[in-house]
């Protein structure tokens, strides 16, 4: 690993792409958002006909031409010679990315994409399992941690949705299965770093979280390089 990482993971709501991209602002580093490359081997996988089962997907993934480039502050993702833009945040991607970042040899393949990502420069990254299985040895780790109905709040608010009370739970309890299913699979479950500083966002204005960040970042000789 020749860049510098910064990871951040936390569960889904909690502030992990809108902290990281803005704490990669402010540090001169790249910001790379590990669902982006998931989201794109959905993508490209749904182009192929291929999310109904994990046998033709196995099959296809060596095939699949797929990696990290150095965009406008960000690392993004090249499928099979073209960036896939604001396809990968459509509806049926989002519909399918879970089942597809859930197969082992998908992780496999998306945890070298990353580590690749960090060789082209200093970058933090966010995901669920940046700081214990992608990065383990990361300059500074950050596990965000927010009460489950004020992430259903900021959700509904990232969706344009009136945050009313029968909203919230319910979309609370759609967290907390997701919460469930991250914390248990079998394979890179959501879970905090021993190393890591966990940082409840509850009632943290964003500006306060990234600043608790850049703190600890400094504290760790994390500065710009020159040049």
């Amino acid at each position: 690993m020749s860049g510098r990482v910064v990871a951040i993971d936390g569960p889904a709501a909690s502030g992990k792409s809108t902290t990281a991209r803005q704490v990669a602002e402010r540090l001169g580093f790249l910001h790379v958002n590990s669902g982006l490359f998931y989201r794109a081997i959905t993508w490209a996988a749904l182009r192929e006909g291929l999310t109904g089962g994990d046998s033709g997907l196995r099959r296809w993934m060596p095939e699949l031409e797929i990696e990290p480039v150095v965009g406008e502050g960000v690392v993004d993702v090249r499928v099979e010679g073209e960036a896939a833009g604001a396809e990968l945040q459509g509806r049926e991607v989002s519909a399918h990315v879970s089942t597809v970042s859930a197969y082992g040899f998908v992780r496999d393949r998306v945890l070298t994409l990353l580590r690749a990502a960090a060789e082209l420069a200093d970058v933090v990254c966010d995901g669920r399992d940046i700081g214990s299985v992608v990065f383990p040895d990361a300059s500074l780790k950050i596990f965000l941690v927010a009460d489950v109905r004020e992430r259903a709040r900021r959700r509904l608010l990232d969706y344009l949705v009136e945050p009313s009370d029968d909203a919230i739970s319910a979309e609370a309890e759609r967290l907390g299965a997701r919460d469930r299913a991250d914390s248990t699979r079998e394979r890179a479950p959501l879970i905090r770093a021993p190393d890591a500083v966990e940082i409840d966002t509850t009632n943290l204005t964003p500006e306060a979280v990234v600043r608790r960040i850049l703190d600890l970042a400094a504290e760790r000789g994390l500065s710009p390089r020159a040049g």
